[in-house]
């Protein structure tokens, strides 16, 4: 099947990442993949969770959204209380991806929020969101240590993430909108840098598929993720020593 802009099967859309975006956050980036843009903050907060209390360390979270005119027809504004399901799942998503690869007791007692909002969407916008956060996450410990406030910078691996899935019997990298409202299997992969899983979501569509294809799809996304590492390291190499 002839993709959009005629990419190959193993090939992400046109990528970039914009450290700095929004200079009053302590990390920003704009991560733009072909037509989904993410904007991904990192604030910090001098406190923890009551559940991590006199803990000896601190927390990594997310929250996620979408602007009402991020797709092509408006969507409402979540209100307080009452964000959908699927926005809660991928918020804990994008949380779990960079607490892997955070040293929470190097952190200290301290909390950083990911801020991840879409201005635009066509598909793919939660494995986008997490490839941003982990700039945005990354400035923002690296300005902890100029500080002075930590000894070094308490991150273990680079975390990045991509989907990938089946569709008319092929496997697609990096679906857009298009190809992914038409895939019989849909997946997300959280790789680190070691290639390590940190997670995977995998969802057959139109019925069940063998576990055999979740390994040919990994196998196929590896490019794609490579090329995401290259694109964070080169954002964040001006700002900071990479410490994996």
């Amino acid at each position: 099947m002839t993709r959009f802009e005629g990419r190959r099967p193993e090939e992400l859309r046109p990528l970039k990442i914009t450290p700095n975006y929004l200079p009053a956050a302590e990390g920003s980036a704009l991560i733009n993949l072909g037509r989904t843009w993410v904007i991904c903050t990192a604030t910090v907060e001098d406190r923890v969770p009551p559940f991590l209390l006199n803990a000896g360390q601190g927390w990594v979270t997310a929250e996620y959204d979408m602007l009402p005119r991020a797709t092509h027809t408006r969507r409402p504004r979540a209100v307080t209380g009452g964000l959908s399901g699927r926005t809660q799942e991928i918020q804990r998503l994008i949380g779990r991806s960079l607490r892997a690869v955070v040293d929470l007791t190097g952190l200290g007692e301290r909390t950083i929020i990911l801020d991840c909002d879409v201005l635009q969407a066509d598909g793919g916008t939660r494995t986008a969101a997490i490839t941003g956060a982990f700039v945005a996450l990354c400035q923002a410990l690296a300005g902890l240590q100029r500080q002075g406030l930590l000894e070094t910078v308490p991150v273990l691996d680079q975390v990045a993430a991509v989907s990938v899935g089946r569709v008319n019997d092929k496997i697609l990298v990096d679906l857009d909108y298009q190809e992914d409202s038409r895939a019989e299997v849909d997946a997300n992969f959280v790789v680190t840098g070691r290639g390590e899983l940190v997670e995977v979501q995998a969802t057959g569509e139109k019925g069940s598929f063998p576990p055999a294809l979740v390994l040919e799809m990994l196998e196929l996304a590896g490019p794609a993720l490579k090329r995401l590492r290259q694109a964070q390291e080169e954002a964040l190499r001006p700002w900071m020593p990479l410490p994996w």
